[in-house]
């Protein structure tokens, strides 16, 4: 295993979520194809995928948890984007705090705090 290379948001509407996730990330796609709609964030893949039959729910299982330095704001700023609350901003430890949100499609989008971590170089 190498690493964590990229992570996968199937959607119902590729241009209304290509539009979302560019405000969400504030980063434009490198690669848009109506299969696939890739973001460099930070040096990792984002890539949204479309969903020709939405669930009405989607299954929680896993859940990726993007980098922030500033959780509380950059929950409320995805809020008020339209995503929805799943879990609030938490400390777990330390400085450390976690929080996610489901976006407009419901996938669930996590958010970290983590001041120790550093990219491996």
């Amino acid at each position: 295993m190498l690493g964590l290379r990229t992570a996968i948001y199937k959607v119902g509407d590729m241009a209304r979520a290509t539009d979302w996730y560019s405000k969400a990330f504030g980063a434009k796609p490198y690669f848009q194809e109506p299969f696939y709609v890739g973001f460099n964030i930070g040096g990792y893949e984002l890539g949204l995928r479309p969903e020709e039959r939405p669930p009405s729910e989607k299954p929680e299982s896993v859940t990726a948890l993007w980098g922030v330095e500033d959780i509380q704001g950059t929950y409320d700023r995805l809020l008020s984007l339209g995503a929805s609350e799943h879990e609030n901003p938490t400390n777990v430890g330390g400085e450390l705090m976690v929080a996610s949100v489901k976006d407009p499609w419901g996938n669930v989008l996590g958010l970290i705090y983590n001041p120790e971590f550093k990219l491996p170089g």
